[in-house]
């Protein structure tokens, strides 16, 4: 986690937006609906949304009546964004990262961060955190955790560790609460966590599987190895030509503390 130099998190998703686009969970509408509460934030409350991605949780905050600025610094992935949100009057769409965003100091009500906080550098993202959020400002880290109790799940999960090198060699921790306490510090966030399932055809979990960023690229001869080996695990689970893809969706907020008072920096 943390290693950009190994990681490279700001391009290793370049390849892959139309799969990520198409085949990536979005967030039950429940999260939102918990974020707007817990952060006491109406419509036209202002979101900087870091590692927006192709927009996958923008579209929900912009569906409440937020207005979001959309920081990713993957152009591929970002255009994306753009092609899909962009008639949206709240929208906005910035190249930046989570450790430098480019937005005003004081500018936001919350922040953020959808199945992108383990590609941060915390002390940096949590410097720019506090910097960009308006005083009482809250910070979100969000995951869609798969699961892996039943059996296709188990079976998708072999096929990971045998058939994808990047991945079996072990990838960025999410939801780990040792590593989100590098963002929020000292302060203990609030967690909730839903239920969320995503329903795949071949077509789709096949998509599912390359949209990850540690699975062969194409033109790799070991891409086809995988894709058969993916089609004999949908074979042998799928039923009435689906497969079920369960996640624990798991958020974390919390507000982010003036880093002059902050036990951080003493």
């Amino acid at each position: 986690m943390h290693d950009p130099a190994r990681y490279r998190p700001t391009e290793r998703f370049g390849d892959r937006v139309d799969d990520y686009r198409r085949t990536r969970p979005g967030y039950p509408p429940a999260l939102t609906q918990w974020l707007m509460h817990e952060a006491a934030l109406a419509p036209g409350a202002v979101v900087a949304d870091l590692g927006s991605g192709t927009g996958l949780l923008t579209r929900d905050l912009l569906a409440a009546g937020l207005r979001v600025h959309a920081v990713e610094p993957n152009a591929p992935m970002r255009a994306s964004a753009e092609q899909d949100l962009g008639r949206h009057a709240g929208f906005s769409s910035h190249d930046g990262t989570a450790e430098s965003t480019g937005l005003d100091t004081g500018s936001v009500d919350l922040i953020t961060a959808a199945q992108a906080y383990h590609w941060f550098v915390p002390a940096e993202a949590r410097r720019e955190a506090q910097r960009i959020l308006k005083p009482g400002g809250q910070a979100a880290l969000i995951w869609n955790v798969r699961r892996i109790d039943t059996p296709f799940a188990q079976a998708y999960e072999d096929l990971l560790m045998t058939r994808c090198p990047d991945y079996a060699a072990g990838q960025p921790h999410q939801a780990s609460i040792g590593e989100i306490s590098l963002f929020f510090g000292t302060t203990v966030p609030r967690e909730v966590r839903f239920d969320y399932t995503q329903q795949f055809d071949f077509d789709g979990l096949r998509g599912r599987l390359l949209s990850s960023s540690y699975t062969p690229k194409a033109g790799d001869p070991a891409r086809e190895t995988v894709l058969t080996a993916l089609r004999a695990v949908f074979e042998a689970h799928q039923q009435d030509g689906v497969v079920a893809f369960d996640y624990d969706t798991r958020a974390y907020l919390a507000p982010m503390h003036d880093p002059m008072h902050d036990p951080m920096h003493d």
